[in-house]
Parts: structure tokens; C-alpha cells; sequence
């Protein structure tokens, strides 16, 4: 399995400003879902405009179907598709002279597909974009995003602020879209439940590094939480600890292999952990 997209040592600093990407590494296989986590202000979408050449970086490399982006590098943007949390449109067009722009602007646009995705979220053909709702028009900025037939789709933040049922139709379009395994998707989000229903891989950034780079169903199926006391606590080995967070009658304690914490602390109660709760605990816990 190659790697569609991989991130090497990404460093981005701004004047003025105490922010900045450190070191930031990680790749994406061919036919997988990345969702990218982290909470505002930690450095998604600056790491996003670096890989797509709309920040320039200070330092690190990305490649992109194993090619590096440079502003000449037109037949890579072409097999990029990009969704941010915004409407791209203006509102006095409608879907079908959105349609006619594509065309002249990718010589991949597949119009056939375009109708077909129309149809598949229950849009207008003829409405101005002004009538849609913002899922409406997100549904729309993800049509026209996979009908030029990319291979690698980036959305920032593109489910910010929708239904369940509308983001879920898009959850739906990302599956299919990486059954095709020459696909991936890089979906920043902060809608942890989303990319667990979708993600094959989970990378995290806080603070402008990145904290981990994980299969999900390891974090899902290895990771845990023991929920301690505070003499339990005491008793736990320091060294089978990530991090751990104090409430005022437990201690949460993150770890990576909870069969094994099972079998050596047998009296801590020892939880599955979801992803929101792995970054809470990362963030706002303490390391041993």
C-alpha cells in the first residue's frame, strides 16, 4: 500500500506570533480516511494550507503521490480535491452553471458523475445557491469536489455545523469514494463521532505538534482508561501510563493496552475511551 500523501518534518512560523507547526509528520495510505483532530488554534488548517501549497512552509517536505507540490505543479492540483467550511460559490449561480465552470476548468470533470451526486443529495439543478442551506451547500462543495475525479480529497472542517443526517450523507460519499483504492481523504473535523464512524487512521495535533498518528481501531481496541482512586493510583506503575487527569473523586488514567492493564491491576475498573475523551485526557491531563 503506498502512501498517497506523506508529511515530513512540516515547520511553519508566524511574525508576531507564538503559534507555529513543530516538526509535524505523517502520511496517508492509498484507500484510507486520516481524520485529523486537534482543537482550535492547534494547527490544522495551517498544516492543511502547507500541504497545499497555500501557506508556504519554512521547512519539512510534502509529497503528494510521491511528487513534492510547487505553485508550477498544475497536474497534482488537479487530482486534489479541497473542501473548507465555507461556501466556495457565489450565491447568484446555480449548481448547473457551477457545472459549465468545472468544465473549463478541469479536463477530468465528468459531468454524467456530477448529475449523479445531484440526484444522490437532493439538489436542485436550477437553484440559486442563495435558496440552499448550509448543508445543502456543503453537500454541493463535496459534489463538485469528487466529480473532477481526484484522488485525494481534503476537507477542513466541512461537517462544522451540520445535521446529523446531512453529515452523514457525506460519511456515506467519503466510504465510496475510498473504495477505490488509488483514493484518500485527509477530513479534519472537530466531530470526533464522525471520524470514528469513517477514519482508518488518526492523527492528532495540539499545540502545533502533533501528540499521535494511529490506526483508529488501535485506539479503539487497545487503548482504555482506568478509573482510579487515588491509592490505586498510587500502586499503578508510572511507566504503563500516557497521561492521566484528576476529578475530584477519580483519576483517569490513559494507556495503550488495556488487556494488559487488565491482567496486572485486576481491582481498576478499566473503560474503553473514545477518541474525544483520548485528546481530553492528552490535553488537559498530566504526563507521568
Amino acid at each position: 500500500m503506498h502512501k498517497i500523501l506523506e508529511v515530513k518534518g512540516l515547520r511553519k512560523a508566524y511574525k508576531d506570533s507564538d503559534f507555529c507547526l513543530n516538526d509535524v509528520s505523517f502520511s496517508i495510505p492509498s484507500g484510507t480516511i486520516m481524520g485529523f483532530v486537534g482543537e482550535n488554534g492547534a494547527g490544522k488548517t495551517t498544516t492543511i494550507g502547507c500541504i497545499l501549497n497555500t501557506l508556504i512552509k519554512d521547512g519539512g517536505t510534502v509529497e503528494i503521490f510521491g511528487k513534492e507540490m510547487t505553485d508550477k505543479a498544475t497536474d497534482i492540483r488537479a487530482d486534489i480535491g479541497v473542501v473548507y467550511d465555507t461556501n466556495p460559490f457565489p450565491e447568484h449561480l446555480t449548481a448547473a452553471k457551477i457545472s459549465s465552470a468545472m468544465r473549463h476548468i478541469y479536463s477530468s470533470w465528468d459531468q454524467s458523475l456530477f448529475r449523479d451526486y445531484l440526484r444522490k443529495f437532493k439538489l436542485p439543478e436550477k437553484n440559486k445557491i442563495k435558496t440552499f442551506s448550509r448543508g445543502m451547500t456543503m453537500k454541493l462543495a463535496i459534489a463538485v469536489a469528487l466529480s473532477h475525479r481526484p484522488k485525494l480529497l481534503v476537507l477542513d472542517e466541512a461537517t462544522s455545523g451540520l445535521d446529523p443526517i446531512v453529515r452523514d450523507d457525506i460519511l456515506d460519499a467519503l466510504l465510496e469514494f475510498v473504495q477505490d483504492e488509488r483514493h484518500s481523504v485527509l477530513f479534519s473535523s472537530h466531530i470526533t463521532s464522525d471520524l470514528e464512524k469513517v477514519a482508518d487512521y488518526i492523527t492528532f495535533i495540539h499545540d502545533g505538534t502533533i501528540v499521535f498518528s494511529e490506526k483508529k481501531d488501535v485506539l479503539k481496541y487497545n487503548y482504555g482508561v482506568m478509573r482510579c482512586k487515588a491509592a490505586q493510583f498510587a500502586e499503578i506503575d508510572k511507566e504503563d501510563v500516557l497521561a492521566y487527569r484528576k476529578h475530584d473523586y477519580q483519576i483517569d488514567v490513559l494507556i495503550t493496552d488495556k488487556e494488559s492493564a487488565a491482567k496486572k491491576y485486576g481491582g481498576i475498573v478499566i473503560d474503553t475511551v473514545s477518541i474525544e475523551e483520548i485528546m481530553l485526557i492528552l490535553v488537559k491531563g498530566e504526563r507521568p
